[in-house]
């Protein structure tokens, strides 16, 4: 690693502990308990490792001398699985055998260290050993070359990172409220008909404006769904929205090296960014282009409904854009949402290696639709809290790009604390 610091072994800067052998699963006495107790999918890169699973005493126990605590204020990185998830401990934890937990000495601050196991992840991976499944082992860590910037030096870089993640988590904390906020909104008004229920009962519908109220029917009428609000009609979520299956974008390589796309898999829409992605030609019909704000939901494997604002990109095989001229993007973006627990149960029964949906289940997937009125006075609701969502989102990409721009550069010396600033 070139740096303008000295370069030392890890193992100078932290001592290291490996977590325990897991208890018997066949133990009910060894679980619910006061022990905390943290495993690697517990970690995922922001700076509090938290856990609602916890050990008894007994259980704590039944590991015998491997079994120890955590201290709040270490690092804990995942050692197999999903290898270099980090997390710093906020209370004391006993810790399974899928982590390592990290102990800054005395010259070094436990959110530096953080930082760079984060730059030095690709590293990490590779290191990590084993046939079957991959581990990482203490001694690979101890022996990792990193450099060891000045105590005050080390405060100040991970200040000013973590000043960034601090709001990128902020702006994802603030995102799922606002989510299941807008998500319980739509499930009264258009799910349940919380405000037609109140309307028949004498009642105001709650937190709702008498003008938005009027709009509302008074009674229900049989339909295909059984009871719908009078007036209001049922179709098809295919019928609200078209659902356009990617390309198998291994047939569309890229012509040049400065002119593609990065393709978007069910990966990168897991992740909610292109960060190493394949790549595809620039060349394909303007359909195939998902932007931000576009809709996307991987009908196999791993099924999902997101709104992308991970850049600009090229839609792969079993992802579908989703999309209507008729319809708002928040109308067929919650009703598919809606849906998504069923078709997750559709998939998972399939007796395939990856489950998957298909058309017809889109078709049987049945919406109710307001009258106009409603869905104008809905959309005065709605869309300003999708938008946030979106701003919110592009807002975290955007931090997320500068800090891993910093990242290397701090890290190295290269770019000094005040030019930073």
């Amino acid at each position: 690693m070139s740096s303008e610091w000295p370069i030392v072994k890890l193992g100078t800067l932290a001592d290291f502990q490996e977590g325990y052998v897991n208890p018997s699963q066949r133990e009910p006495a060894y679980f619910d308990g006061p022990v905390k107790w943290l495993r690697a999918t517990d970690l995922n890169d922001g700076f509090v490792a938290s856990t609602s699973r916890t050990l008894s005493d007994a259980g704590f126990r039944s590991a015998g001398k491997s079994a120890l605590l955590f201290e709040p204020g270490t690092l804990a990185i995942s050692k197999s699985g999903t290898i270099g998830r980090l997390g710093i401990l906020g209370d004391y934890m006993c810790g399974n055998r899928a982590v390592i937990n990290i102990k800054p000495k005395t010259n070094t601050v436990a959110r530096y260290i953080f930082f760079i196991l984060r730059y030095l992840r690709p590293t990490i991976e590779v290191l990590a050993e084993g046939s079957v499944q991959k581990n990482l082992y203490v001694s690979t860590l101890s022996n990792l070359d990193v450099p060891a910037p000045p105590l005050d030096i080390q405060k100040s870089l991970a200040g000013i990172l973590g000043a960034l993640d601090d709001r990128i988590t902020l702006l994802q904390e603030t995102n799922a409220t606002l989510e299941a906020i807008a998500q319980a909104l739509f499930k009264s008004w258009f799910v349940d008909f919380d405000p037609v229920h109140a309307k028949m009962a004498g009642r105001a519908p709650d937190g709702m404006d008498e003008a938005t109220a009027s709009l509302f029917p008074d009674s229900f009428e049989e339909s295909e769904l059984g009871l719908v609000p009078k007036g209001w009609r049922v179709a098809s979520l295919d019928g609200i929205a078209s659902f356009l299956n990617g390309l198998a974008l291994q047939k569309f390589p890229p012509e040049n090296e400065n002119d593609w796309l990065p393709v978007i898999k069910i990966a990168q829409l897991r992740k909610g960014d292109t960060t190493g992605a394949d790549r595809a030609s620039s060349n394909i019909k303007q359909e195939y282009i998902v932007q931000n704000g576009d809709v996307l939901f991987s009908w196999s494997g791993s099924l999902e409904v997101e709104i992308w604002c991970g850049g600009e990109g090229a839609l792969n095989q079993h992802l579908f854009k989703v999309s209507s001229v008729d319809y708002p993007k928040w109308f067929y973006f919650f009703w598919t949402r809606h849906h998504l627990p069923h078709f997750q149960q559709i998939a998972a029964s399939k007796a395939t290696t990856m489950g998957h949906i298909q058309r017809k289940h889109l078709t049987e997937a049945k919406v109710v639709v307001p009258t106009d009125t409603v869905m104008r006075a809905a959309n005065e609701v709605f869309e300003p809290l999708l938008g946030q969502l979106i701003t919110n989102a592009l807002q975290a990409q955007t931090l997320a790009t500068l800090r891993d721009t910093l990242l290397p550069r701090l890290i190295s010396g290269q770019l000094r604390l005040p030019e930073a600033a």
